[in-house]
């Protein structure tokens, strides 16, 4: 991997972790597009700056920018949610989503390209397993998590770099 790309992947373990999976980096919603949750690490004006924007609750579709010296370079976009029978189970979501946050967060995600969560990852009844083809370049994949076995969660992924380097 070149130097842009590792420090492309070490950016982006920082941002994962600082954001929706460690719970924090909200935009003010008078700064969100309208109808967006949005996460931000960093600033427009640093050299490397991230933002997650997503909309939805039991599905949802979203998309993660990073910018380098402030131009668009990397991306990823994601959707999907919970299965049929959970679309009104609330409660049920709620902890579905904190089991996704420890997911999300778990693994190396700054030393190896880690496109959501690991390729597995096991809390109690609560299973996550995500599977991806391809490098930080270009990459898609697919997630879902099971609670007592069973699927009550999917997603799927894609993204790579707008501008390929050597």
């Amino acid at each position: 991997m070149t130097d842009h790309l590792v420090k492309l992947n070490e950016f982006l373990g920082k941002a994962a972790l600082a954001t929706y999976a460690g719970g924090g980096g909200g935009l003010d919603l008078e700064r969100a597009e309208e109808g967006m949750t949005e996460l931000e690490y960093g600033k427009k004006e640093d050299e490397w700056y991230y933002k997650d924007s997503y909309t939805g609750f039991f599905q949802s579709w979203g998309r993660e920018v990073v910018w380098f010296k402030g131009k668009p370079f990397w991306a990823q976009v994601y959707g999907g949610g919970m299965k049929t029978k959970f679309l009104n189970d609330v409660k049920f979501t709620h902890k579905a989503f904190d089991f996704l946050k420890k997911a999300l967060s778990s693994g190396d995600k700054i030393s190896s390209f880690q496109p959501r969560g690991p390729k597995k990852f096991y809390d109690q009844e609560w299973e996550y397993i995500c599977n991806w083809e391809g490098t930080i370049r270009k990459f898609s994949g697919s997630e879902k998590i099971l609670f007592n076995g069973q699927v009550i969660f999917t997603y799927n992924f894609s993204g790579g770099l707008y501008i390929f380097l050597d």
